[in-house]
């Protein structure tokens, strides 16, 4: 699977990255599936998480009602989130699969205090029991 990220969307997920370090960021993707899967722009969300926020994030149901809105309204789909690893690999997590659902991609942000380290994605795959990487190319 080949997941496309124009460079300056992939710009705006490092700015969030960085700007919400130590803690997870998380926000949507939106984009096309014409000849490929194709992120064009992103959303910000805040993380709801209560409690510690450096090793989690959770999303209000509310937002995501407020991001299908979104890509409704302006004709593109939503097509999955994204969220920062401080300090930790770019690296599907146990609980990132639990969360996971069919579909989506999962964009993974390596995020150090003064850099971003690497940016990998994954889809669920169709047996739900594990993820698959999709090649990411801006």
């Amino acid at each position: 699977m080949k997941l496309r990220i124009q460079k300056q969307v992939m710009s705006e997920i490092f700015r969030h990255a960085m700007a919400d370090f130590p803690d997870e960021c998380c926000g949507f993707l939106y984009g096309t599936e014409e000849g490929g899967r194709l992120i064009h722009d992103v959303r910000r969300a805040p993380n709801a998480r209560q409690g510690d926020k450096r090793r989690r994030f959770t999303i209000d149901p509310a937002d995501y009602l407020q991001a299908e809105t979104f890509a409704r309204d302006n004709g593109v789909s939503l097509l999955g989130i994204y969220h920062s690893h401080p300090l930790h690999p770019a690296i599907a997590s146990e609980h990132d699969l639990k969360q996971a659902m069919p579909y989506f991609s999962y964009v993974i942000v390596s995020v150090f205090e003064d850099r971003v380290e690497e940016l990998r994605s994954f889809r669920l795959h169709d047996s739900g029991q594990h993820f698959e990487e999709e090649w990411v190319q801006s």
